[in-house]
């Protein structure tokens, strides 16, 4: 049985350990929150029964469980120079018993547990071993996604992409050229701030559901990221501008899709 109030009152428990004055933690905390509802509104969407609505809330509110200890430790979200904080929040959960704070029914547990370790994995690396397993790995990294989009397009630059020059940085050619191909972008291979930016702008080739990309297109959240930047360099600057093109593209392309099919359906009925 999942308990969403019990499971409310410990992840307030959990975080008041670090220090909530800290813009990362803080940032953190509010998307952790927003996620989970997002999950819980992807599957209602689907029309899914309300235990795994319930359980799809519960993974967003643990997904990113392991970022307080990377924060704490490194002072920053990038994996590839601390830890890896999908793999991380894992362990905290499973290796050391922490998840029976949250939820003591433990039937659930491999679906958290993949889900958590695929949320954050390349689409070419995500391990499952049946269909519920991929479900809600898929809504996570739907709604992680989103709510990473969105806090992108309002929150401190600083702090939401690590650094304090972002507008003086160049784009790496080879992570330009990855996103232009409709690639994932190698991560290892980010050099600054910019290709981070370009990283989440790649976000839009690897949605699960039509529907995400429809929400994400509505409420204009890629628009208000590109409208936050003027870059000092030309070419940088030529490069985003034809990355939003891109994007752009795409998203009118697929909401269209996902609106002929709603009215199929009317149709129908």
């Amino acid at each position: 049985m999942i308990e969403i109030q019990k499971a409310k009152k410990e992840f307030k428990k959990y975080v008041s350990d670090y220090d909530v004055t800290n813009d990362k933690i803080r940032i953190k905390i509010g998307h952790i929150e927003r996620t989970a509802n997002i999950a819980k509104e992807i599957a209602t969407n689907k029309n899914l029964p309300e235990e795994e609505m319930k359980l799809a809330w519960l993974i967003g509110l643990l997904h990113d469980i392991g970022r307080f200890e990377q924060v704490k430790r490194y002072n920053t979200f990038i994996d590839k120079d601390s830890i890896n904080h999908g793999e991380f929040g894992a362990k905290l959960l499973f290796e050391q018993g922490m998840i029976r704070k949250f939820i003591e029914d433990d039937q659930y547990d491999e679906i958290i547990k993949k889900a958590i370790l695929n949320h954050n994995r390349s689409k070419q690396k995500i391990e499952v071993e049946n269909d519920r397993e991929l479900l809600h790995s898929k809504i996570i990294r739907d709604a992680d996604k989103i709510d990473i989009i969105y806090m992108l397009s309002f929150e401190n630059k600083e702090t939401a992409f690590g650094s304090k020059d972002i507008e003086k940085e160049k784009m790496t050619e080879e992570i330009y050229e990855q996103f232009m191909k409709n690639q994932e972008i190698d991560y290892e291979k980010r050099k600054n701030a910019v290709d981070v930016l370009v990283s989440h702008f790649a976000y839009v080739f690897d949605f699960n559901d039509k529907h995400s990309l429809s929400m994400i297109n509505e409420k204009g959240y890629f628009d208000k990221i590109y409208q936050r930047f003027q870059f000092k360099d030309q070419k940088t600057q030529e490069k985003v501008n034809q990355i939003y093109k891109v994007v752009k593209k795409f998203l009118d392309e697929s909401s269209y899709i996902e609106k002929e099919k709603i009215n199929d359906r009317h149709t129908k009925s």
